[in-house]
């Protein structure tokens, strides 16, 4: 019979039971991943991210098991549920703490439910909530799980819908022109101007997986990243040995876009890449020139995924410039118990409403499409 356990870190779980879990394709839910950001000092009590990850084990065998955290605020998630908060304190109740099951400060789809089999994913929703209750907190939440999933969770768990813009080599584009020639001409001529911006600038790029980093590029990565959060005025969670863990651990996994202008980087972005799909996570530029941005962020990636077959590529969370670019509306998931019946009953059609308007806006978006009607393959 298999039996529930809390773990407090993932190194009391075996890398090799973990990651028999998955099929490897998502670089974001692997032990490797997940351990460093605990080890490297990414994961702090005081910013809201204690781990709590629930497996299922029969024996000595782990059937399932999903990445959690117990969450003290709503900060890193990327699904919002700061007014189911406020209404939890007007009524005299606390929200907090509560259990996540996500990739803490990745809004990235990918699968959250590892499981050797349905049967046992299923099991293993039954259990954060069993989980959930007996530790007297207010509500269980899955976020940017993947469709096929959906089926895992019970009556009991809220569905919420949000849009995401990605790229899908759908048509079987082959290099950057033939992207571009599924465009109409007034986003062709835009793109192409952005990007002619840029190389008169003298800008040169490299693109670098971790094995052909060296220490400096990851320092010159880092330190982009350190001036993006300092612009916006938030702490940064990633650490200079989580990107040299990522480097040595998931070597072909990260990709570093470095922008060289005069022999020193200026700026930088840093992606994961899956079997099939380059995710894009952070940027950052010590000196802002027209075009730098988008060129470091999306048109890069989408050189890299021509190159190297992958179908897809995720550059972050929100947007909706994107779109101009040829990312698309997508609709992303997440799953939600709540424990206190009121509420829980109060809010199942306020979610039917949000999914039923986010679903008319992903598609009123997709009128947007920078793409030719004629072109094949050219929406999802």
């Amino acid at each position: 019979m298999a039996v529930a356990r809390i773990h407090a870190s993932l190194s009391d779980v075996p890398a090799a039971a973990w990651d028999a879990l998955h099929d490897g394709g998502n670089p974001f839910v692997t032990h490797a991943f997940l351990a460093g950001l605990e080890s490297s000092g990414c994961l702090r009590a005081g910013w809201g991210w204690t781990p709590r990850h629930i497996g299922l084990w029969d024996g000595d065998t782990l059937l399932a098991a999903a990445p959690g955290y117990l969450k003290d605020n709503s900060h890193g998630e990327f699904v919002f549920d700061h007014a189911w908060a406020n209404a939890y304190a007007r009524h005299g109740l606390d929200y907090y703490p509560k259990w996540l099951g996500a990739v803490p400060y990745s809004p990235v789809t990918g699968p959250r439910l590892l499981a050797r089999s349905d049967d046992a994913r299923a099991a293993l929703t039954t259990a954060i909530a069993a989980h959930a209750r007996a530790s007297g907190l207010s509500s269980a939440h899955v976020n940017f799980h993947e469709a096929t999933e959906d089926a895992a969770f019970g009556a009991g768990w809220l569905q919420r819908l949000d849009v995401q813009y990605h790229w899908h080599n759908a048509a079987g584009w082959r290099d950057f022109d033939d992207f571009l020639a599924a465009m109409d001409h007034k986003h062709r001529k835009n793109i192409r101007q952005e990007r002619a911006r840029v190389e008169r600038a003298g800008v040169r790029f490299r693109v670098l997986h971790g094995d052909e980093a060296s220490e400096a590029d990851l320092d010159a990565m880092h330190g982009f990243y350190l001036q993006t959060f300092a612009d916006y005025g938030n702490a940064p969670a990633l650490t200079p040995a989580f990107l040299r863990h990522l480097a040595t651990h998931l070597p072909r996994s990260l990709v570093l876009v470095l922008a060289d202008l005069d022999d020193a980087p200026i700026a930088g972005a840093l992606c994961l890449r899956g079997r099939d799909t380059l995710y894009g996570r952070y940027w950052g530029a010590s000196r802002q020139l027209p075009g730098l941005h988008f060129e470091a962020c999306y048109y890069q990636g989408i050189d890299y995924c021509l190159r190297e077959g992958l179908a897809r590529f995720e550059p972050g969370a929100q947007g909706v410039h994107k779109i101009a670019r040829g990312f698309l509306p997508t609709l992303v998931r997440s799953h939600h118990w709540i424990a206190e019946p009121a509420f829980r009953e109060a809010l199942a059609p306020w979610c039917a409403e949000e999914r039923a308007v986010v679903a008319a806006q992903a598609l009123e978006l997709m009128q947007r499409s920078p793409f030719r009607r004629d072109a094949p393959g050219a929406a999802p």
